[in-house]
Order: C-alpha cells, then structure tokens, then sequence
C-alpha cells in the first residue's frame, strides 16, 4: 500500500500514518496546518513520523497542491483533512468551512478520476445526522445536522458518492462518533475536561449535561479506517462508534474517580448546534469490516488521562 493522508498532522491523521506505517505501508502526508489550533501541536503530532523510513511529509492545502504528483502511484487515498468544530462554524467563519470541507474535497476527488486508485476513504461525522432521527442512528436514516459545520461534512459526502456513481472513484465514507484519546484536539471536550480536572481549574459545561454521546476511541476509529481501506464497500457509508451511550454527566464522575479529583462545573447555556443525543447502530461496519470496538470509555480515558498528566508536566 501507498497510502495518501491528508491532515496528517492532525488528531486521528498523526494516529492513522502510524499506523500504516506500523502495517509496512509507505505515506504522503498532507497538511497545511490551518490555524484553528496551534501549530506546534500539530508539529509534535508528526515529529515521530518524520523520522520513519517510508513517510514523506509535504505541507501544502487541497486546494493549490500539485495532487497529480502527490497522487502519483498512490493506492489509498484516506481523507481526514477538514475545518473542524461546530461552535465556530456559523457568521462569517461559515465560508473557512466550505473552502476547506467542500471545496477541497471536490478538488482531490477530480484529480482521482481515471487514476487506479483502490479506495479513497473520508472521514465523515456523526454531525451530520442532527437532532431528528432515532436513536441508534443507522446509515439509511435522513440525515438534517443542525450546525454549518455538519452541512459541509454532509455536502463532502455526498461528493464523494457522485464521484463513485458517476466516474467509479472507489470511495467510503466513514460517520465518526466523537473519538478521543491521547492527541485529542484541545477544543474537544475531554481534552478540556481533563486539562481543567488536573490543573484545578473549573470546568465549563454548556447544557444540562444530560446530553449524550457515543465516544470512540482512537485505537478503534484507525482500525475502522484501515478495515475500510481494505475491505470498504465503494459508494457506501458507515457508522463508526464506541459501542456506548453516555451522558457528560456520567463522563465528569468517570473522569472524578480515575484522577481522583473532583471536577468543579460551570454550567451555561446551551450553544446552538451542539446535538443532544448521539449513538451509533453499527451494524453494517460490523458486517463489512469486522469492526468492533475494543477500548472501554473508562479505559480509554485513563490513556487520555496519562497522556495529558505528561502534557502538562512538560509545561504544554
């Protein structure tokens, strides 16, 4: 396999080109480090890889680089650049999103038509499906996101299916269910909730905490996405989430007891476009990749936790 990724300095990018380089793949890595967190973070995030045989990094956007010499000779293409975050994706921001979601995912699926490529696989979200269908959300459900940012997610999954039905570019769409672990993005949540927990500071909750979600560990979304890599049926769309329903709640008193500190909230108002309810019906990424998720919320916290412990004693 050479694989192309693009953000690779990201999050779940950093974790899915070592992972392929761990399988005996050889990368292209792709990112133009936007500034929606700091730079250096997503530097330390490939440190390790630039001293890896078989990762070549290039930095540069979707939208001016050369991708026929980046996409030369490439088999999988996996998708992971995007402007992320809801709360930031409304006003004028709005326009940062469709550049960077919709546009830039036009532009690569273009230069992949004719090429022989075996999958292109692109991170989607669990955004996409809004507020108005059943729970657990299954693939064929109406899909009505209630924030800019989950309309141009959908809009980049519905490019990549007319490119499959209209030139055959063999894509998969991935619907990731919050995923944290070591190298969260400091915007998330657990990053915030553990930073704030082991630095004394109070936590800011936004809603009742009642809401709930489906959180995915890292480990699990590579393994789903390298599954879809190799076994990923082109042209469909899969949910990709941890196997539990848990309430914000429920995750403070979790976090309490692994650091053993008791979390101080400050509760505001909700923010608009933040879903209430979220949970993935698994069925079809269970059947097509054999994917099951392995790392317990509680597990995977504490791993987030250890990781953060050190963040911080470095002075991070």
């Amino acid at each position: 396999m050479k694989a192309l990724v693009t953000g690779t300095a990201g999050f779940i990018g950093s974790h899915l080109s070592t992972a392929l380089l761990a399988r005996g793949a050889s990368v292209v890595g792709l990112d133009c480090f936007t500034d929606y967190y700091a730079r250096e973070t997503k530097e330390a995030n490939i440190a390790p890889l630039l001293k890896t045989g078989g990762y070549r990094f290039v930095e540069g956007a979707l939208q001016t680089a050369d991708l026929a010499s980046l996409l030369d000779g490439v088999t999988h293409v996996f998708h992971l650049a995007a402007q992320a975050g809801v709360r930031k994706s409304w006003g004028k921001d709005f326009q940062t999103y469709t550049t960077n979601n919709v546009d830039a995912t036009q532009r690569l699926l273009e230069h992949m038509v004719g090429r022989p490529i075996e999958k292109l696989v692109y991170a989607s979200s669990s955004s996409v499906y809004g507020d108005l269908v059943q729970i657990p959300m299954t693939e064929d459900a109406l899909p009505q996101p209630v924030s800019p940012y989950g309309v141009t997610k959908l809009a980049a999954e519905q490019l990549c299916y007319l490119y499959f039905a209209n030139y055959g570019v063999p894509t998969v769409a991935l619907r990731y269910f919050t995923v944290y672990g070591p190298r969260q993005r400091p915007d998330m949540g657990f990053h915030r909730f553990i930073r704030a927990v082991l630095s004394g500071q109070p936590i800011t909750l936004y809603g009742d905490g009642e809401q709930t979600r489906d959180f995915t560990f890292i480990s699990d979304i590579v393994a789903a996405t390298m599954a879809a890599g190799d076994r990923g049926r082109p042209g469909a769309v899969y949910n990709i989430g941890g196997g539990s329903r848990v309430s914000i709640n429920q995750v403070f008193d979790m976090i309490g007891r692994i650091t053993g500190r008791t979390p101080e909230i400050r509760r505001e108002d909700a923010q608009k476009g933040d879903m209430r309810d979220t949970y993935a019906d698994t069925t079809r990424a269970r059947a097509d990749l054999g994917f099951a998720p392995a790392t317990s919320l509680e597990a995977g916290l504490t791993a987030e936790c250890e990781w953060l412990t050190g963040v911080l004693k470095a002075g991070k």
